[in-house]
């Protein structure tokens, strides 16, 4: 369980963050939204151990964070793949430097990227790859370490929106298969919905709103009204001013 208290990051100008309080239970998503420059990647940034609170604290299974932890996968916007190495190259690099049985490695590094259905691009550079390729690598070299805390900002915003929606798809079903703490930033109202069982809604540093989604894990809910009522919902949070 991750358990922000009372969280605080000063710039020196300005707080970036003030008196964030968030609860997150494990193997639960969260999607944090909010207008650029609110605080959410700085959030994000303090949940991966990246940076030091100024004020207040993240304990993670009632453990307090004080820096990079193994276990916390990261994945960015801009993939930050190796464009020396193939897909399979970029996909095992974490995994060599924690497991010395090549056959092992070879046998999870097959298993991800099938899992990510890029199997077939397992030669091609990341030059040779569309942006939706490439984060399936980026999502498949975190998910081959087996993180129980996956934090993703922005992953999809680079995309079109039939390759952002795909992405999503695939984010879910492999939330369903093997759940795991999942946070996510990002400035898409539907994807928010989409991915978020409690979704919080920032703006200048902090957190005004928290929304628990009770359609969380339907595949299908963009086919439906209610998915469009809750999305209504996130913009009457995030447009209003209190």
């Amino acid at each position: 369980m991750i358990q922000v208290r009372n969280l605080g990051i000063d710039f020196g100008s300005e707080w970036a963050l003030k008196n964030i309080d968030l609860d997150i239970p494990s193997n639960t998503t969260c999607a944090i939204i909010g207008p650029s420059g609110c605080g959410k990647t700085t959030l994000l940034c303090v949940l991966a151990g990246l940076l030091v609170p100024t004020a207040g604290q993240v304990l993670i299974d009632g453990q307090q964070l004080r820096g990079i932890r193994k276990n916390t996968g990261l994945i960015l916007q801009n993939n930050g793949l190796l464009p020396w190495k193939t897909t399979w190259k970029n996909v095992e690099l974490g995994l060599r430097t924690r497991q010395p049985d090549r056959k092992i490695v070879n046998e999870k590094v097959y298993s991800i990227l099938k899992q990510m259905e890029i199997s077939e691009f397992r030669n091609k550079y990341p030059a040779q790859l569309s942006g939706g390729q490439k984060q399936r690598t980026a999502i498949a070299r975190t998910l081959v370490l087996e993180p129980d805390i996956l934090l993703l900002d922005e992953a999809s915003s680079a995309l079109d929106a039939i390759t952002r929606e795909q992405l999503q798809n695939l984010i879910l079903e492999i939330y369903k298969n093997k759940p795991t703490t999942l946070v996510l930033v990002t400035h898409s109202i539907e994807e928010a919905v989409f991915l978020g069982q409690k979704i919080v809604v920032m703006k200048k540093a902090q957190i005004k709103h928290i929304m628990s989604n009770p359609f969380f894990g339907d595949a299908d809910i963009r086919t439906k009204p209610d998915y469009y009522n809750v999305c209504m919902e996130v913009r009457k949070r995030l447009c209003g001013d209190a």
